[in-house]
């Protein structure tokens, strides 16, 4: 069988995208939007890549979350503590303190974090145990099998600490240089992509961190769990200038610089997207998936249920800390309040109106989202702005009556689709065969 000759799903993918691009920066040089509308399209393009990330947890692992607003604080506050007063940082008082500090503060979690799981401290513990059960009582191995546990871990967290101080010590070095050596312009091009690759960073390791002893509970009783450590972090960012003068707790933090642009949105937003897609397309994508539909025959399939949990988790946290540091750097003013309980819930009505498991349903749902709240804003009479919060969800219940799975389901556009197999010729069974070429010789001597 000759094969048909197909465009790649990639090029109209792309094509179109770059359309929207283009179109976007073709109305802001010719000043066809205002700048306040352009604001609310990189908004718009945040938002997406936050849902994202939301959608990954929920809407691919199953795992419903009500803390994903704290993750987006984390990446927000975080970027803006490197970017802030670019010349100079609370904690050197030069312009790469704050900078080497959080690198290597991120580098030291991930060695604990190795440490621990290449040592494996449970398997030592029964190990132990099991050697000193034929001469020891059971007492006597509890206590100096949970002796031997703090050892370790003390052990585990000092050494993390003074590799924390020398990796700072060498981050401190190499940026210093690496500043020094780029023009003004490229230095404050490469701090940003750093911060925002650092506010993910964040956020994925406190996720992590997090998960490791909530991902253990029930969905329901998970996203309890999670809308507590929102809180948490809400109560954390109000009285953050008793740490951190910088921050300014509930006064807010001010003097952010602006970097955010419609092509550092735009860019963040497709990177996202194609990490994500890869990530679902893959093998380990899909026991992601599998953790959702069936638990329990996921674990019976060999698959490490927590491990994907976790996995899920820190993905969509990393995506969040992404959003955040966009978001920090797109008005220059941070506040606790924009991370509050009720702004917590603007991803998770997103991803249902979009569809849950859907990312193209995601980013239509954001835009949409972003479009329409600021639209009434906009449309409504003077004293009515705050009606927007009514219709809003009017729209949504809608929605949710007429079509419970959301605008677009779990379908997906374009080269997000799933890819279609291969073209092969089927083998015709030998049977099957012998009876199409008798019935060919049938019809020969007719």
């Amino acid at each position: 069988m000759k094969r048909r000759f197909t465009i790649p799903t990639w090029i109209p993918t792309l094509a179109f995208a770059a359309a929207i691009y283009l179109a976007v920066r073709y109305a802001t040089q010719t000043e066809t939007i205002t700048r306040y509308w352009y604001q609310v399209i990189q908004f718009a393009a945040i938002t997406a890549i936050s849902a994202l990330g939301l959608n990954l947890i929920y809407g691919f692992n199953g795992q419903f979350s009500l803390g994903h607003v704290g993750f987006y604080a984390i990446g927000a506050y975080g970027s803006a503590l490197i970017t802030k007063d670019f010349g100079r940082n609370p904690w050197s008082g030069d312009r790469v303190g704050a900078l080497s500090w959080i690198i290597a503060a991120q580098l030291g979690i991930l060695l604990v974090l190795a440490a621990f799981r290449y040592l494996r401290i449970g398997r030592l513990r029964q190990r132990v145990r099991s050697t000193l059960a034929s001469s020891l009582q059971p007492h006597e191995c509890n206590v100096i099998c949970l002796l031997l546990t703090l050892a370790i871990t003390a052990l585990i967290l000092a050494a993390g600490y003074y590799a924390t101080i020398g990796l700072h010590w060498v981050a401190y070095r190499l940026n210093t240089a690496l500043y020094a050596a780029l023009p003004q312009k490229l230095g404050v091009a490469v701090n940003f992509a750093v911060a925002i690759l650092s506010g993910g960073t964040m956020a994925a390791l406190v996720s992590y961190l997090v998960g490791l002893p909530l991902l253990r509970l029930g969905s329901d009783y998970f996203g309890i769990a999670t809308l507590g450590f929102a809180i948490m972090m809400y109560t954390a960012l109000q009285n953050s200038d008793l740490v951190i003068e910088t921050m300014k707790g509930a006064r807010g933090m001010v003097g952010i610089p602006p970097y955010t642009t419609w092509t550092w949105a735009f860019g963040a937003l497709v990177v996202c997207a194609i990490i994500m897609r890869n990530l679902i397309r893959s093998s380990q994508g899909r026991a992601i998936i599998s953790v959702r539909e069936d638990e329990i025959a996921a674990r019976a399939m060999g698959i490490n249920v927590a491990q994907q949990k976790a996995m899920a988790f820190s993905f969509g946290g990393f995506f969040a800390g992404i959003a955040g540091a966009l978001f920090a750097h797109l008005y220059g003013f941070l506040h606790p309040s924009s991370f509050n309980m009720i702004k917590g819930f603007d991803p998770l009505i997103i991803i249902v109106f979009g569809g849950l498991g859907s990312m193209t349903g995601t980013i239509v749902a954001s835009i949409g989202f972003a479009l329409l709240i600021e639209g009434l804003r906009v449309i409504l009479p003077q004293g009515f702005e705050d009606w927007r919060f009514v219709i809003y969800p009017i729209l949504l219940l809608l929605v949710m009556l007429l079509r419970q799975e959301g605008l677009l389901g779990t379908r997906e556009w374009g080269w997000l689709r799933a890819p279609l197999p291969p073209d092969r010729d089927i083998p015709v069974p030998p049977r099957a065969l012998a009876a199409q070429r008798a019935g060919g010789n049938n019809s020969e001597e007719a």
